[in-house]
């Protein structure tokens, strides 16, 4: 599976998996992510160190 916010794949067994309360599921790669997205309101397209974006 690949992380909700840069891309980048996610081995199996390590990760973040976050559930909102309408039911979408995001997956993060690090807490990195997890923070930039949800926390910050970072959009991945406007980051430069996303892979997603380009």
């Amino acid at each position: 599976m690949k992380c909700s916010f840069c891309g980048k794949e996610i081995e199996p067994g390590t990760g973040i998996m976050y559930v909102r309360n309408d039911g979408k599921i995001f997956y993060f790669c690090s807490s990195k992510c997890e923070k930039n997205m949800l926390k910050l309101g970072r959009k991945p397209k406007k980051v430069e160190w996303v892979r997603k974006g380009k």
